[in-house]
């Protein structure tokens, strides 16, 4: 028998969405299928999830049987694709080259979400210029004996005060296990190794604010039990999840982005594929700031510090 196909619309562009009854969540039974999931990137593309991948180069952690299959984690792009997605060349250590998926429009991530992809990695570049990170992040990684409880104390009771002395904006997302992300957006005037100095650098000083709480050891057998501060996520051609990525869980949690005040009570298995884009209109969350060499962009908002925004300062007096 041929396999049930159909067409959905996104944003103008006609995506085929094959087997969409397939499960990928057994144990979320009908909310688990593959029509789910597609349904979840389908309405979070088109808003703060396309403001997160925009022009990166992005590589998909597909699982086209279910979580419980085989995993493929695929940095190129397939050589047979649809015309309506569009290629970015990236550079490697090894100093190969390769054409991975360029995230301009939502259908690029539906398209992902059909062939099988839980999760999006996204560079910390923008084409054309894949040389310059215009983002800083910083992994906070739960090591055995710790998990999100103690990455959540060492973000907002450690790593936030350090980036408002520093006059830095940090943007927290939930990893969707058991870790935090901290993004920075900074200037692309740096190249992979500047950014990733300066990484290390922001890591050693929250080890040394909190050492007994966290480690930058390489080695796992020096961490013992703290949070390690992955510094090589800064690394060239080195990715995490994107935000409001699925992520490979029995109940299909969601890597989130939050505010500072709701990170400090949350649990990261209240944000699923069932709860996301619920949670988000009743909190009235949008797009994101980009990065400063950008120009202004539809829907962004104020791109100002809160201590520079005289609106929020004259609400408050």
């Amino acid at each position: 028998m041929a396999a049930s196909a159909e067409e959905i619309d996104v944003d103008g562009i006609a995506v085929r969405l094959t087997n969409p009854d397939k499960v990928y969540f057994p144990k979320l039974g009908s909310n688990g299928t593959k029509r789910r999931l597609v349904e979840y990137y389908r309405a979070v593309a088109g808003g703060p999830m396309l403001a997160s991948l925009r022009d990166r180069p992005t590589h998909l952690q597909r699982f086209p049987d279910g979580i419980d299959g085989e995993e493929i984690y695929q940095k190129r792009i397939p050589k047979y694709h649809p015309d309506y997605l569009e290629t970015c060349q990236i550079t490697f250590p090894s100093g190969r080259t390769a054409d991975a998926l360029l995230v301009t429009h939502p259908a690029a991530i539906v398209w992902a979400a059909q062939m099988g992809t839980i999760t999006l990695h996204p560079w910390q570049v923008r084409c054309p210029d894949t040389e310059h990170p215009d983002e800083l992040r910083v992994d906070l990684d739960p090591q055995p004996g710790t998990g999100f409880a103690e990455a959540r104390t060492v973000a907002v009771d450690v790593l936030r005060p350090l980036l408002d002395e520093l006059g830095l904006i940090g943007f927290p997302k939930t990893s969707g296990g058991r870790g935090i992300h901290v993004f920075l957006r900074i200037k692309s005037d740096w190249d992979f190794i500047a950014v990733r100095r300066a990484g290390i650098a922001l890591a050693r000083e929250v080890e040394r604010r909190a050492p007994d709480a966290v480690t930058t050891s390489w080695w796992k057998e020096e961490r013992g039990t703290r949070i390690f501060i992955d510094f090589n996520q800064n690394a060239r051609d080195r990715t995490f999840a994107s935000a409001y990525s699925v992520r490979r869980t029995p109940i299909a949690t969601v890597s989130t982005p939050l505010t500072w005040d709701e990170l400090a009570n949350a649990n990261p298995d209240d944000y699923t594929i069932t709860t996301v884009v619920a949670a988000d209109e009743e909190r009235g969350l949008g797009d994101l700031p980009y990065p400063p060499s950008y120009p202004k962009m539809p829907g962004e908002p104020k791109r100002v510090q809160p201590s520079r925004n005289t609106d929020l300062n004259r609400k408050n007096r």
